[in-house]
């Protein structure tokens, strides 16, 4: 078995794993057994689909010009699934840090986001492909958005509860986006329409929207009286 079938297989049994355990953390008891458990499947197989799509991408952008834009949009969408995922982790390692966090790693996922949302778009530009400048403003504003929150000291109590939400939801979208990228063919639909492989992002983005409203309003609560019980933010449900 050469190394880029075994890479590809790698990616498609990691993809479908990422693909079934996206959607258990959303619903299950955050900071749960199961939540964390499939969270952590959830984020080892997206870091496997996402190494084996660079090297898939990889192989196709140097043995296939005509291929390229294709190549690219997924390496940047597995760059940005991965990054995303991991952030989603580490938020939670460094939620009681008062100040600015400088660690190499966090800062460099971020930035390698920012510069991948960059090129991706100036290539996209200069190649007439739409579906690569269209996706760029999101790989820019999560990296931006990313540096920024690990350089400012933290503005409000449960930062990292909402960064880790952020980051989550948008690994899913990037999972989605590639799932419909892949099998738009199966579907019946032509070409690489902009407008629908968008779809993933505006819900995405909308849905973290009011979901992070709601827990916040639920965390600037008037606390219970006293004897009442009380959920640590870690039990809460959706």
């Amino acid at each position: 078995m050469s190394f880029h079938l075994l890479a590809r297989w790698l990616h498609i049994v990691s993809g479908i794993v990422a693909f079934i355990t996206l959607w258990l953390p959303l619903v299950a008891r955050k900071g749960g057994t199961l939540h964390r458990r499939i969270g952590w499947v959830y984020v080892g197989a997206m870091i496997a689909a996402a190494l084996s799509a660079l090297v898939i991408s990889g192989w196709r952008f140097i043995r296939a010009p005509a291929e390229q834009p294709l190549a690219l949009f997924f390496t940047y969408l597995g760059v940005m699934s991965a990054a995303s995922a991991s952030m989603g982790v580490r938020v939670l390692r460094a939620k009681t840090r008062t100040g600015a966090h400088r660690n190499p790693v966090d800062l460099g996922l971020s930035a390698l986001v920012l510069l991948m949302g960059l090129f991706t778009g100036a290539w996209g530009l200069a190649m007439h492909a739409p579906l690569l400048w269209g996706f760029a403003p999101v790989g820019i504003l999560t990296g931006a958005s990313g540096l920024m929150y690990w350089l400012r000291a933290p503005r409000e109590r449960m930062h990292w509860w909402f960064e880790h939400m952020g980051a989550m939801v948008g690994s899913g979208i990037a999972t989605l986006t590639a799932f419909l990228v892949v099998n738009a063919r199966h579907f019946g639909i032509n070409g690489m329409q902009l407008a629908l492989f968008l779809g993933p992002t505006v819900v995405g983005v909308m849905g973290l929207k009011l979901w992070a409203r709601y827990y916040r309003r639920r965390f600037d609560a008037k606390p219970r009286p006293e004897g009442a019980r009380s959920a640590a933010p870690s039990a809460l449900t959706p």
